[in-house]
């Protein structure tokens, strides 16, 4: 059964990588249960959706729709093997560290039951940025972070409550559509002309990607 591997916050620390003054992506495993509940607007509610977690560029992170990300363990290895190098659980600046739940295969609008209380709700990829890009600190990182398309999700909190490392994570509730994490993440980087499809999840969508989607749309008709 899916699980939680670790729950991960981050203390506020000084960001050489973009001019907001200070980052979050250093995000370490907790060692006991952490509380979830809706921080509100980008911008201006309480940033993450993780009681101890810090958001450090609030107009571009955090919030409602990016209240908690989660990473799958399965590509932390991967990456490990790849650039050989260790990936702790939160390096990717991930609140979730998941095993043998298929995140990225996750369904724009479907749901996770986490332990007893919380439930989260997929709302889009993680799209990678310079502090993301500086603190991972390879080469063409973000170019070779995109083409792989294994972004990991943001999730927005259902259901409040508290979470810890080696909690059960069950998928309650599937949309019909097929528009895919991975997709998404896809859609909006490298391949444009996928953009007209996400329309399949338009109810899931934020107005950022609805946007996006009827500029390709315009786009393609003139």
């Amino acid at each position: 059964m899916p699980y939680l591997v670790s729950v991960n916050v981050a203390r506020p620390v000084p960001n050489p990588y973009k001019p907001s003054r200070s980052t979050g992506i250093d995000k370490q495993p907790q060692p006991g249960p952490v509380e979830v509940r809706a921080p509100g607007p980008q911008g201006t509610g309480l940033g993450s959706g993780l009681v101890g977690d810090h958001i450090g560029d609030r107009a571009h992170h955090g919030g409602d729709d990016q209240a908690v990300y989660a990473f799958a363990r399965e590509d932390l290895d991967a990456w490990q093997l790849r650039l050989g190098r260790p990936m702790r659980n939160g390096f990717f600046g991930e609140n979730l560290t998941t095993r043998d739940l298929d995140v990225n295969g996750a369904l724009l609008g479907e749901r996770w039951r986490i332990g007893d209380e919380v439930e989260l709700a997929v709302t889009f990829a993680r799209i990678p940025c310079s502090t993301f890009r500086g603190w991972v600190g390879e080469s063409r990182w973000l170019k070779t972070f995109t083409k792989v398309a294994r972004p990991g999700a943001y999730l927005r909190v259902v259901f409040p409550g508290f979470v810890a490392g080696g909690d059960p994570i069950e998928v309650v509730y599937r949309p019909g559509h097929d528009i895919t994490v991975s997709m998404g993440f896809r859609a909006v980087t490298t391949e444009p002309d996928l953009l007209p499809e996400l329309l399949a999840a338009d109810e899931f969508l934020n107005e950022e990607i609805r946007d996006m989607v009827a500029r390709r749309a315009a786009f393609t008709l003139g």
